[in-house]
């Protein structure tokens, strides 16, 4: 998922430069950089090989320093490429150069509607480059700008994230071992029990026949897979207790943040490494801007007579998201007197179903908004309770 900025506003203009703008499509095979400056009104394309910086850096010099001597004036470079495959890599290196860049949300950019539409690198590049200048023109609207995380943010996310993916492989690996029993009526092996490789050597088909021998050889091969996933598994929910129980030889660059939210009932390692690695890594300005990056604001649809609500937007952070609805259910039945357990409970009573559902939502976006708080000042959330209290 990509993170949006809040203040999508262009930066000030400067009158003594003139700028040189670029848009950059990128993709495996080849860049195309469309440039525009102030020598003539088309735009020009050029080709760069990917993964190319040294040569698009060059590029830019060469455009750079030719429209400097033709207008006399200084010059500035700006540029912008799409949020994708490449991550951040390039932005930095652009900046560390002197370039003034902008990430853009690909989501955020106006397409054409129609069923059948001319769809090219070439295009898109154009495209692109003519959504840059309106934004220096002064529309921000025309496209939602990334934020770019640090360095070290971007990489202390890596914990949690890799770990969703190795716990993904694990269950791919049980099912497939489950899969592979039931087609010999075998139901009760569990692949995750200590005594799993014991077991296998003592299964019987539904006819009670041993197992045929490459089935037998493709259980264990599937066996060691899992074995080792778990190891990993192991490995990196380690690195991620380390930091909870403030260990000296953990280094973690938003720590304290982790610490401070495990320190309250409710809220484990993982929730507190998620919430601080995808959400709280971040300066918000309001309470607003926390939900709208949540997905948690309201989506209307008014036309003419027709009005009537479409539910929240869901277009911020996933992973935070679905992880916020998960602590809200954990709130609710560890922090029971809580000014936010008393409100849900008012409202939904003895209620199930959709309006149960949809409470929830609305408390997890107040109960985010309440650990916002206590990580900003050290407030706890009305009613809670602290763990060891």
């Amino acid at each position: 998922m990509t993170d949006r900025t809040v203040n999508n506003l262009p930066a000030a203009t400067n009158d003594d430069a003139v700028r040189c703008l670029f848009a950059i499509e990128l993709s495996k095979s080849s860049w195309i950089v469309a440039v525009n400056t102030p020598l003539a009104d088309r735009i020009s394309r050029h080709t760069v090989k990917a993964g190319d910086g040294t040569e698009l850096i060059a590029l830019m010099e060469r455009i750079a320093v030719r429209v400097g001597r033709e207008t006399g004036r200084r010059v500035e470079i700006v540029s912008c490429y799409e949020a994708g495959y490449d991550g951040f890599w390039l932005h930095r290196l652009l900046e560390a150069h002197g370039v003034r860049n902008y990430v853009i949300d690909p989501a955020s950019l106006q397409t054409d509607r129609r069923a059948r539409r001319a769809k090219t690198d070439r295009i898109d590049a154009e495209r692109l480059l003519r959504s840059l200048m309106a934004y220096l023109r002064g529309e921000p609207r025309v496209w939602s700008i990334v934020r770019v995380p640090s360095l070290a943010d971007e990489d202390a996310r890596r914990l949690h994230r890799e770990r969703d993916r190795l716990v993904a492989e694990r269950v791919q690996h049980v099912n497939r071992i489950k899969g592979l029993c039931a087609l010999h009526g075998i139901y009760d092996y569990q692949p995750l029990r200590r005594k799993r490789w014991a077991q296998l050597e003592g299964l019987r088909t539904a006819q009670g026949d041993e197992l045929p021998a490459r089935l037998k050889a493709e259980l264990k091969r599937e066996l060691r897979r899992l074995d080792l996933v778990m190891e990993m598994i192991v490995a990196v929910e380690a690195e991620r207790d380390a930091i909870v129980e403030e260990k000296a030889s953990c280094m973690h660059v938003n720590a304290e943040k982790i610490q401070q939210l495990h320190a309250l009932k409710s809220i484990g390692p993982e929730i507190a490494t998620v919430l601080v690695g995808e959400v709280f890594y971040r300066q918000f300005d309001n309470r607003r801007q926390l939900a709208s990056y949540l997905g948690f604001t309201p989506s209307p649809f008014q036309s003419g007579r027709l009005a009537h609500d479409q539910g929240i937007s869901k277009a911020g952070n996933a992973k935070a998201r679905t992880t916020t609805l998960e602590l809200a259910w954990l709130w609710l039945r560890y922090q029971p007197d809580s000014d936010l357990s008393i409100w849900f409970r008012t409202r939904v009573g003895t209620m199930k179903g959709r309006i149960r559902r949809i409470t929830i939502v609305a408390m997890a976006r107040k109960l985010m908004v309440a650990l916002w708080r206590y990580l900003e000042t050290g407030m706890v959330p009305n009613g809670a309770v602290l763990k060891g209290v």
